[in-house]
């Protein structure tokens, strides 16, 4: 019997790429009670930063959360070139998005002022 030879692994061409997403109340966001909505920094992998923010969007949709607007800054190499300074910590996260395929939330933010009425689908 003949061994199939291995196919070599392909580099990735997944990046990890940093969002700020403002969210909207809706019925179970698991937000604090007189919040009006919250900005969340999220770190999310894709081949490009539009697919990374379609599964961003979707994933926080399905988390039962209402998305409204989407801020990109873009990959590791990009930020460090606008002179961002970018820690550890931050890193490692970024690290993790890539290593997983996924969508982090780093830091989320409650907004108390007000926000743009959304639509309920």
């Amino acid at each position: 019997m003949s061994e199939t030879p291995k196919k070599e692994k392909k580099p990735s061409r997944q990046q990890v790429y940093t969002l700020l997403v403002q969210i909207g109340r809706k019925a179970g966001d698991g937000l604090p009670k007189k919040a009006t909505g919250a900005g969340l920094m999220i770190y999310a992998s894709g081949v490009d930063e539009a697919e990374a923010v379609r599964e961003t969007v979707a994933i926080l949709k399905q988390a039962d959360t209402a998305p409204l607007d989407v801020t990109g800054y873009g990959t590791l190499a990009e930020r460090e070139a606008e002179g961002h300074e970018i820690d550890a910590e931050e890193r490692a996260l970024m690290q993790r998005a890539l290593d997983e395929n996924a969508v982090i939330v780093a830091q989320m933010t409650p907004f108390y002022g007000e926000l743009p009425e959304i639509d309920e689908d």
